[in-house]
């Protein structure tokens, strides 16, 4: 996935963020520090992890007025070790004092989002399983996050409700079963042009066997599946449509769930249950 971070949805993101941190102004800066005075900041990494937001930093701090030169050390998607240096900046330390705050609780969140999605996709290589994330994201921040979750080494489901169909048990319960729901829906994308993929959820056996007798149907998931149920689906399916599994799935049995055949595992806590990666911005006077 690939984002432009000087986009104005990013920029507008950007500056309702800073207003809400700087409002009237940063008087902690303004009323200590001399008008003026320069400095440098080192960016410091303190765990082991992916690095996601160094490009990110850049834009926030542009956004405060620019004047911060930067020097990198890493680029985003890199894997490094407790303790790297990330980055310099060097400029008016007012301005790397508005803008250090912003920037840190964006790298930590993204960065913790991007190492998640490294560690559940190193759990499933040597399997043909795709590790996808959700819809489970921070409101206002799905983009950032998904994007993180692509330099980590996941993959991205849909953005949206608006790029793929998916029918979830209150949509088949509403519209009166899986079968009614499927054949409005192909009826109403034919109606309005549209070309989207369709996938179905199922909750046991008997509605997997219910989606194997539609057409029309792209993927399948199997919701809280065991790992033992998953591989007796997924030979039942043999290759008919793609298959999913979800929920109920962790980091600790993610590789059964793998082992099992399934084409996907989608794992909401890549983005609604992270740990943040600790990282540091330490300035000095010149």
């Amino acid at each position: 996935m690939k984002l432009d971070f000087r986009s104005d949805e990013i920029r507008g993101l950007i500056q309702r963020c800073l207003a809400e941190d700087i409002g009237p102004g940063d008087f902690s800066s303004l009323a200590s520090i001399p008008q003026g005075t320069l400095g440098k900041s080192k960016l410091i990494l303190k765990q082991n992890g992916v690095v996601a937001g160094l490009e990110l930093a850049e834009v926030i701090f542009d956004e405060l007025g620019g004047g911060i030169r930067w020097k990198w050390f890493a680029k985003d998607g890199d894997f490094l070790t407790a303790g790297t240096i990330l980055a310099e900046a060097e400029g008016s330390v007012h301005t790397l004092l508005a803008g250090e705050r912003l920037m840190l609780n964006f790298m930590q969140r993204l960065s913790g989002v991007a190492t998640q999605a490294k560690q559940a996709s190193d759990l499933v290589v040597g399997t043909k399983a795709k590790v996808l994330d959700t819809r489970k994201t921070t409101p206002g921040l799905r983009l950032l996050e998904k994007w993180a979750v692509a330099i980590g080494g996941g993959n991205n489901h849909r953005i949206g409700l608006y790029d793929m169909v998916m029918l979830k048990d209150n949509h088949n319960d509403s519209a009166g079963g899986i079968t009614a729901a499927v054949e409005r829906t192909k009826s109403y994308l034919l109606r309005h042009n549209l070309t989207l993929d369709i996938e179905v959820e199922t909750r046991n056996m008997e509605e997997v066997r219910e989606v194997l007798r539609l057409t029309g149907v792209r993927r399948l998931m199997l919701d809280n599946f065991t790992p033992d149920a998953c591989a007796v689906a997924v030979q039942e399916i043999a290759g008919r449509v793609e298959v999913e599994a979800s929920g109920g799935i962790t980091l600790s049995n993610i590789r059964d769930y793998a082992e099992s055949g399934v084409d996907y595992i989608s794992l909401g806590s890549l983005t609604h249950t992270v740990q943040s990666l600790d990282i540091s911005f330490k300035t000095k006077i010149n």
